[in-house]
């Protein structure tokens, strides 16, 4: 099977790093070890190479109207600049993928652009979700990125070593902020990047051509930034509480259960995939939902361990890691309804071992905004 990599994959080979198959990409799991690249990120920036994400391009007059149907969430919510976090759902209510959402405005061609940034085990299946589900007469639906790399630099100092790289400011840019622009300082093509990320820190992701990228990169390790892998990625993103599409979230999953309610607004009048299916639920409650779970102890529990509450069946894990930050061993686990309390004390089958453990909310970090 060949293995898709990134425009920055030569990059790679300097830190001799491991490499593993990660949806169809030969993807690094870590270049300088993991407890360095996590801490880097949660003391000051690290950058990682999420080429293997997709980018979808939707560009139309008023895409929104027309892409309005396949999320629960109000795109009207977000103007030009902005962003938003949200699902896209299949009849039964449940979750094909996890998006972010962003507008990026009226382009040259008078057209109204959205770009959507999707996991990479999801692109085909959501491209042709988006596709045929939309009116491609009225709209022009393509890869954003073909070529191009995409970056994230995280961490409280993030946004300052883009703007030495780039010599511009990006003070203006919010939270779940983002710019389709040129920055005459580094090219005269236009340059996506967002104030979001997968981390729990402050941070962008920078959509960019190879050159750019490459320089940027080179940029960063003059710095004495870490390039960070796979690994990494997973420990912050569970540490803030995100979920791993095909572990926490699924197409047997509804957003209700994930603890995506807030994304849901069933109170708005547009129709949406799953609307009448996530009603019904809204009513009749859930069986299940996600939870954070604490290990007692060094043992961590990996996906598909089960989790027993007075010799009871009561759920089983989808995502564990020892945490660095908190020292501690974390994971999400879906449990029955009846027994979601906090601080509930319950048993984890660890290779045939039970081990004590508490439920506990899903974000074990927040960052420190002072």
């Amino acid at each position: 099977m060949t293995l898709f990599r990134s425009p920055l994959f030569s990059k790679y080979l300097a830190f001799n790093p491991k490499l593993v198959n990660f949806a169809g990409w030969e993807m690094p799991i870590t270049f300088t070890g993991l407890i360095q690249e996590h801490n880097s990120v949660r003391n000051s920036a690290g950058f990682f190479d999420i080429s293997h994400m997709g980018v979808i391009s939707i560009k139309g007059l008023n895409p929104k109207d027309h892409i309005q149907k396949l999320f629960p969430t109000n795109l009207y919510s977000i103007s030009k600049g902005q962003a938003c976090y949200t699902v896209m759902l299949n009849q039964n209510g449940c979750i094909i993928d996890d998006i972010i959402i962003y507008d990026i405005g009226m382009q040259e061609d008078n057209s109204s652009e959205i770009f959507l940034i999707v996991n990479a085990s999801r692109y085909k299946i959501d491209f042709n979700w988006i596709k045929n589900n939309l009116n491609t007469k009225e709209l022009k639906i393509s890869n954003a990125k073909q070529n191009k790399a995409l970056l994230a630099i995280q961490g409280k100092n993030a946004l300052n070593y883009f703007e030495e790289w780039s010599k511009t400011s990006i003070a203006y840019l919010s939270n779940f902020g983002c710019d389709y622009t040129v920055i005459k300082n580094i090219s005269q093509e236009k340059i996506f990047f967002s104030k979001t990320g997968y981390t729990g820190e402050n941070g962008l992701e920078i959509l960019i051509n190879s050159d750019l990228a490459s320089d940027l990169w080179d940029f960063l390790i003059s710095k004495d930034i870490n390039p960070c892998g796979l690994g990494a990625r997973d420990t912050l993103r569970l540490e803030a509480g995100l979920h791993l599409y095909g572990k926490d979230l699924t197409e047997e999953i509804n957003p209700f259960e994930a603890g995506l309610g807030w994304v849901v607004n069933l109170e708005n009048n547009h129709d949406f995939y799953g609307r009448e299916r996530l009603e019904e639920i809204s009513k009749s409650g859930i069986q299940k939902k996600l939870m954070g779970i604490e290990i007692k102890g060094k043992a961590i529990a990996r996906e598909g361990c089960d989790i027993f509450y007075k010799n009871k069946l009561i759920g089983f894990v989808t995502s564990g890691s020892w945490s660095p930050t908190l020292s501690k061993a974390i994971g999400f686990a879906y449990v029955d309804i009846e027994f979601c309390s906090l601080n509930r004390e319950v048993d984890v089958l660890i290779r045939g071992k039970l081990y004590h453990a508490i439920l506990t909310k899903r974000t074990f970090y927040k960052k420190n905004i002072n």
